[in-house]
């Protein structure tokens, strides 16, 4: 499978597994407040994944792996930022537009995040878009529209302007998360469940929730382990991989895969909506696949570090003991150098068109 494929690949699995985590807190955390449902899920999401990282440090001894850990000062606010608004007032304006606004009206409103991330990758941070793009962005939008709808059943309380806030939020996050992508995805995800974990617990117990029975504790950290903490790893490669408007778009296919599980966990006859939904977010996937952005293009010098191999974007030599493994991680100089290839906005291409 090539870097292309391979990259959409694991941001469709991310959606995936994002996807699937509704159906499964449905199907085990019952009656929760929703924050502790948020803290209890990153939370799970943190501990795990620093869990992991640990067990990664202790069978890599040295020192360059151990410095893909480490995420440079200019870079924290960008993190900071993320975590701010994705992982604490996201979740809080979104609980809040939740209170009194109906569910039919929550998952149309929900589709809107990844517009937003779109048009701010686009407009604020300049990420290139043609006209493919924007169309398969329209398809997998309008399906995941499509799946949300029920007739009969929509209105537009005070509480979904909170609900488009928790999206903007999100979107916000999306873009800052792809300024710090180039660094090891399960630190930064660890981080942002380490912190956006415990605050929302913290509201959640502010406001009177009491913690359930440990046997729904640990289904709920596992879920947000496999929900929020791997699927925000694979959303980061993606986005480094990507660029911050594709991967949205592939991950907004999430509720596809929600409402296939909830068909597998509740058996019913999917409907004729739930078909037409999976063609154009299928369509949507297919044009951005079939996208071929290949141009002359300038790259400045840049210092940075991340897993890579050898290939035409990473020619350099080495001032530690190399054995020619690969991928490997380790810092690293980028020359400038002019050139044309097919390629996306990802981490070596961040230029101006």
């Amino acid at each position: 499978m090539n870097s292309r494929l391979s990259a959409v690949f694991v941001a469709l699995a991310a959606a995936a597994l994002f996807g699937a985590a509704t159906p499964i807190a449905k199907a085990l955390l019952g009656s929760m407040s929703p924050f502790m449902v948020a803290g209890l899920f990153y939370l799970g999401s943190g501990v795990g994944l620093g869990m992991g990282i640990v067990a990664l440090r202790l069978r890599r001894a040295d020192a360059q792996a151990s410095a893909s850990h480490r995420i440079q000062k200019a870079e924290l606010p960008w993190l900071m930022g993320a975590i701010v608004t994705g992982g604490v007032v996201g979740p809080a304006l979104l609980m809040l537009g939740l209170a009194s606004t109906s569910a039919a009206t929550s998952s149309l409103l929900l589709n809107l995040e990844s517009v937003l991330t779109a048009v701010i990758a686009w407009v604020v941070f300049r990420e290139n878009v043609d006209l493919q793009v924007f169309l398969g962005m329209v398809a997998i939008v309008a399906g995941g529209m499509l799946l949300s709808w029920h007739p009969g059943q929509v209105a537009v309380p005070v509480g979904a302007l909170l609900i488009v806030g928790a999206c903007l939020c999100w979107a916000i996050d999306n873009n800052l998360t792809r300024k710090v992508s180039a660094n090891d995805a399960m630190v930064i995800a660890c981080l942002k469940g380490l912190i956006a974990g415990p605050v929302n617990l913290a509201i959640a117990f502010a406001t009177g929730a009491a913690l359930p029975a440990v046997g729904i504790v640990g289904a709920a950290m596992l879920t947000g382990l496999a929900g929020y903490g791997v699927s925000l790893v694979l959303f980061v490669v993606g986005l480094r991989h990507l660029g911050t408007a594709r991967t949205g778009a592939y991950f907004s296919v999430a509720p596809l895969f929600g409402v296939a599980l909830s068909l597998v966990l509740w058996p019913e006859l999917p409907s004729v909506s739930f078909w037409i939904a999976a063609a154009l977010m299928a369509l949507g996937v297919w044009l951005h696949v079939r996208e071929r952005h290949e141009h002359e293009h300038n790259h400045d010098f840049l210092e940075h570090t991340h897993r890579h191999r050898h290939d035409e974007h990473h020619r350099h030599e080495h001032d530690f003991p190399y054995a020619g493994d690969e991928p490997h991680t380790h810092p690293h100089v980028h020359l400038p150098i002019t050139h044309s290839h097919a390629h996306f906005p990802d981490i070596h291409h961040r230029h101006q068109h």
